[in-house]
């Protein structure tokens, strides 16, 4: 009888949990057995592995073979079972060293001919082996978005017998490492290329100061997809933190993010076809879903109206709590979710109504049923309501950095409101945001906002007046709130003033739905 040991790791959410492959060899007829808790890939490795050791001329066992995937209760899936199991028979036969397999961790899916496939999940596993303080051999083709967690030894291999050499020492691999890239400057569209517009062009400074989800509804042709497609270019780039935890989440999913742009914030944009899975994630394995995969980032939703609103509704906890959980029979994952939501829809089903053109050919009813389709409760989160019109032509044709003479179109300082300048006012804006407490305006709680908000007597009545003639909700005095004081670090005030908090209240546009 002979016995050995690898170390892997599973994949669960943004998890890898620890998982021991035990070999056992012992005589008898020939017979290979897999247990604990595998799914139908990981039941089918064994014949992966078994054919992949003969076409690279290893010995298979030629008795029994029991494999146990420890612990038994840890649902386990994919391929990324074979390279250990492989390396764990042969440590098992004597043909390479039991205690030097005992000093790495091992990760990655087998060809029939040997060739060593990249999995999911390569980062969380990588981050998982650097807190075990132990070495991970891992697919070639996974080692450069593994080496983003750093003070880890990472041994690339592209097949089983480079696996093994290493581990006889013949040749041995030197740990792969690599500087983490420096993100790039952001190559985005200029803000001023949308001409007019500058009500929504100061709000999108505002949304981007201070993290906050933003609404417009609008007739088509009034640039509601040209503003949103501009807010990433003023965001701040992420930190090594959370460009790190975005990275896994496209680990995860198997999708690739330019190494160059490590630390631009994703911008995603699903279709109004999307399902409620597809938004929210789902499947099983459990897998993030748009929302997720938005996370540091935006999310932006074009034809907001167009959406179900079953599939709408799942925004509503993630909005708040940042992250989403999906609860399967067997398993239960968990994935950060604290993205920015953009999103944008006509005011009827035709889009004239209110453009002043009389188009709009819409019953009063089919307006309330279009409408109806986005839940009062999501349209309470979004901090910031932006009924988009149609400007008169004088103010965009033949201006074509959409900026008037006059002061029309610039910032408070007189210059453009450029990409490049309403970026510079936000970074200070958000640097005395995470100075302050250590977050943005966005994420601050109930005991937060009255310790950070205080409002000044005029503030205060002014706030009072407008919750009770608006009916504004608890939640709705909350973002009122936050969106003043991203309004007052802009400004570089001490605390929201009267001002401050009156346009803030404008950006509330939207209480009373109905824009018929």
């Amino acid at each position: 009888m002979a016995f050995a040991l690898a170390r892997t790791r599973a994949l669960l959410g943004l998890d890898a949990p620890l998982v021991s492959v035990e070999v056992h060899l012992s005589g008898g007829l020939p017979r290979t057995s897999l247990v604990g808790l595998p799914a139908a890939a990981v039941r089918e490795s064994k014949d992966r592995v078994r054919a992949a050791l003969v076409a690279s001329d290893f010995q298979y066992p030629n008795g029994r073979v029991v494999i146990n995937l420890g612990p038994a209760d840890l649902p386990k899936e994919g391929g990324r079972f074979d390279l250990p199991i492989a390396l764990g028979i042969l440590a098992a036969s004597g043909q390479i060293p039991a205690e030097r397999l005992a000093e790495v961790e091992v990760v990655g899916e087998l060809s029939l001919n040997g060739r060593v496939q990249p999995v999911r999940g390569a980062i969380s596993c990588a981050v998982a082996a650097r807190e075990s303080a132990r070495g991970l051999i891992l697919p070639a083709g996974n080692v450069r978005e593994a080496a983003f967690a750093r003070a880890v030894e990472l041994f690339p291999v592209s097949h089983l017998a480079e696996a093994r050499g290493h581990l006889l020492g013949t040749p041995a691999i030197q740990p792969f490492s690599t500087p983490t890239p420096e993100s790039r400057p952001v190559a985005a569209p200029d803000l001023a290329d949308v001409r007019g517009q500058d009500t929504a062009k100061r709000a999108l400074e505002v949304a981007a100061a201070g993290g906050h989800h933003v609404l417009m509804v609008g007739p088509p042709g009034t640039g509601k997809t040209m503003l949103a497609t501009r807010l990433p270019g003023l965001l701040p780039p992420m930190s090594e933190s959370e460009a790190l935890e975005t990275m896994a989440i496209y680990s995860a999913r198997r999708l690739e993010r330019d190494p160059a742009a490590w630390r631009e914030r994703p911008f995603r944009a699903p279709h109004h076809t999307t399902s409620a899975v597809g938004l929210a994630g789902g499947g099983v394995p459990p897998r993030p879903g748009e929302i997720s995969l938005a996370n540091h980032g935006l999310l932006f939703l074009d034809e907001l109206g167009e959406f179900g609103r079953a599939i709408l509704d799942v925004l509503r906890e993630p909005l708040e709590s940042g992250r989403v959980t999906i609860v399967r029979a067997a398993c239960q994952a968990e994935f950060p979710a604290r993205f920015q939501l953009v999103a944008a829809m006509n005011p009827c089903p035709c889009g004239y109504l209110g453009d002043g053109t009389n188009r709009c050919r819409c019953l009063p009813e089919a307006v309330r049923r279009y409408q109806a389709r986005v839940s009062g409760p999501l349209i309470d989160r979004f901090d910031l309501h932006l009924p988009m019109v149609r400007e008169p032509p004088e103010e965009t044709v033949g201006n074509a950095r959409g900026v008037k003479p006059g002061g029309r179109g610039r910032t408070t300082g007189g210059a453009p409101r450029t990409t490049d300048t309403v970026r510079a006012r936000v970074a200070g804006a958000c640097e005395v945001q995470i100075a302050r407490c250590g977050k943005l305006n966005r994420e601050l709680g109930p005991a937060e906002i009255a310790r950070y908000c205080p409002l000044d007597p005029d503030a205060h009545a002014l706030l009072r007046t407008a919750t009770r003639r608006l009916a504004l909700s608890e939640r709705a005095v909350q973002r009122v709130l936050r969106t003043a004081r991203t309004i007052a670090d802009l400004d570089g005030s001490e605390r929201p003033r009267a001002e401050q908090v009156a346009e803030a209240l404008a950006y509330r546009g939207l209480e009373r739905f109905h824009l018929d």
